[in-house]
């Protein structure tokens, strides 16, 4: 309503107040709030939210009441260090959960949406008070109807205080005028002193009223462009109390994100159906954890991080140390996963037969007889079951979804301890297509994290009817120039050259009557393995002597 009643004033040719302005220029911005707020708030998050049991908010999600205290404080400012230091001090006394701390974004937008719809209200009630004071001086200024048209206001006037906005725009409006021609101006001052005011003052009151909206209105504007600029996930790990935990206790910090988050989610699911609350369940992870390392064994390093026992083989045995209750929908999925191939066609039998005693019975209620109900089960067999198939699976796809794999970020590149060759394998076809080919293995080196890793071009020839093809010497050699000129303008890895060339002669292939790599690709990555391991009876060739690249042997320099 507010904005589109501006909107008309403005088109009349009307003057508005800088805060109404700012609600016009920016209202797209608004809607598009309200829009993620509807969008990123789902009902079943906002019910597992810890609500409040008593004041002002009572009932309303506790995060609701610190994104209010903190707006009111800041004036809707939105500053991201002063919003972390916030947080940090409230839970010195209260903590928060893991779900809280992620609906603060969402939470701040809801309060600040309700902080501008308070003040669109008041410019809305200021703009109708000038408005009446307006018609009030224009009928107060008619000639020889001062008197006549206050007495008709007085009577028609409910009885109250005058609010600031109307006798501000009247003493405005009549500032100029004669009092002894006049009476309105002694009867403003009258209701006004009545009320424990004075003209003076309630202009002065009225103009520091609306400069405060302006300046609130501009705040909230900027906080909600701020909002969508602001690195959410950063600041949750700044003010995380579990996050402070597993990072002190663990290496949690030299995770990958999706990771990290994939421990926080098990461990908001074990608080869920446990008596402890996150801050216990991450305290006893560590604990467990601790006493893996302290035990030993040949899993040691493995049982000796959090995530063994928060997603892997180790959680049975702490949901059991925690007194862990699934909730019916995880008990249901593990269940199923129990059943594995068993209960998948156990689920596709039934749904055959299901969709089969549905058909006869219609059938049969149309009047069939016995040896055409026997007849339509058998021919509505298969086509049953390709039916059965494809519900089954949508339901499995449905019920368990994709399963993220931890990882580790490796800020700083790969580590020596796991120095990693990434191999291309690819057929040397011509010049152009192995210009290609040396290009997309820079582009896979230029896109990686850097560190201890190598890069190398696996290539075999094209089968043929001989061991080596005219001119292929020469496209090798070529190959061989373009990793060279590789090393060279990229530099070595830490422990030795960046890139290789690794290219397998012919074995002649009884079967096909053809000279060939041996088993083509699955072959090469097989005796790639073998060479890395230190086998020296591969296919793949040796390097030309002084040839910087290195083939065949030099592979092992990429992992030793």
């Amino acid at each position: 309503m507010w904005p589109s009643s501006s909107a008309a004033a403005l088109e009349l040719g009307h003057s508005v107040v800088p805060a109404a302005e700012w609600l016009l220029d920016n209202y797209h911005l608004v809607e598009e709030q309200i829009r993620e707020i509807r969008d990123d708030l789902p009902p079943g998050f906002y019910r597992q939210l810890p609500k409040l049991a008593t004041g002002p908010f009572a009932g309303y999600p506790r995060v609701f009441g610190l994104a209010w205290a903190f707006v009111a404080h800041t004036d809707s400012h939105l500053d991201p260090e002063n919003l972390r230091r916030f947080i940090a001090a409230y839970q010195r006394v209260q903590p928060l959960t893991i779900g809280e701390l992620w609906a603060v974004a969402i939470t701040l937008r809801i309060v600040l949406i309700e902080n501008l719809r308070r003040l669109a209200d008041q410019i809305t009630a200021g703009r109708a008070d000038r408005a009446d004071a307006h018609a009030l001086a224009h009928r107060l200024l008619a000639p020889g109807q001062a008197r006549s048209a206050l007495e008709a206001d007085i009577a028609s006037r409910p009885p109250g205080p005058l609010s600031e906005p109307f006798a501000a725009q009247l003493a405005k409006r009549l500032r100029d005028q004669d009092p002894r021609t006049t009476p309105a101006l002694g009867w403003l001052e009258e209701r006004l002193r009545q009320q424990g005011s004075s003209i003076d003052e309630v202009v002065q009151h009225a103009l520091q009223r609306q400069g405060a909206s302006n300046v609130t209105v501009r705040n909230v504007i900027t906080s909600m462009r701020l909002i969508s600029d602001i690195d959410w996930s950063e600041l949750f790990e700044s003010v995380s109390l579990v996050d402070a935990l597993l990072r002190e206790g663990s290496d949690f910090e030299a995770m990958e994100f999706p990771t990290r988050n994939l421990y926080r989610s098990a461990i908001e699911q074990l608080a869920r159906g446990s008596p402890l609350t996150e801050l216990d369940v991450a305290r006893e992870v560590l604990r467990v954890a601790r006493a893996a390392a302290q035990a030993g064994g040949p899993q040691a390093e493995r049982t000796a991080d959090p995530g063994y026992h928060l997603i892997a083989e180790g959680r049975p045995a702490l949901e059991e140390t925690i007194g862990f209750t699934p909730p019916l929908r995880l008990a249901m999925s593990r269940f199923e996963v129990r059943l594995g191939i068993v209960g998948y066609v156990g689920a596709v039998l039934m749904a055959t037969a299901l969709l089969l005693f549905v058909a006869l019975w219609n059938v049969g209620a149309a009047g069939a007889g016995l040896g055409a109900l026997v007849l339509l089960a058998l021919l509505a067999f298969l086509p049953a079951t390709e039916v059965a198939t494809a519900l089954v699976n949508r339901t499995v796809a449905w019920s368990f979804g994709a399963i993220l794999l931890p990882g580790l970020a490796l800020r700083a590149g790969i580590p020596a301890s796991m120095r990693t060759l990434v191999a291309v394998p690819t057929l040397l076809t011509g010049e152009a297509d192995l210009r290609e080919q040396l290009e997309r293995l820079e582009v896979h080196h230029l896109s990686g994290t850097g560190g201890e890793i190598a890069f190398a071009l696996l290539t075999d020839g094209v089968d043929a009817d001989q061991e080596m093809l005219p001119g292929e010497e020469a496209l090798l050699a070529a190959a061989a120039e373009g990793i060279a000129l590789l090393n060279q303008r990229h530099g070595p890895a830490p422990g030795g050259l960046r890139f290789f060339l690794l290219h397998r002669r012919r074995l002649f292939n009884p079967a096909q009557g053809k000279w060939m790599g041996w088993e083509r690709k699955r072959g090469k990555l097989h005796e790639l393995n073998r060479l890395l391991r230190g086998a020296t009876d591969t296919s793949f060739l040796p390097g030309p002597a002084g040839q910087e690249a290195g083939v065949g042997g030099a592979a092992q320099q990429a992992v030793e």
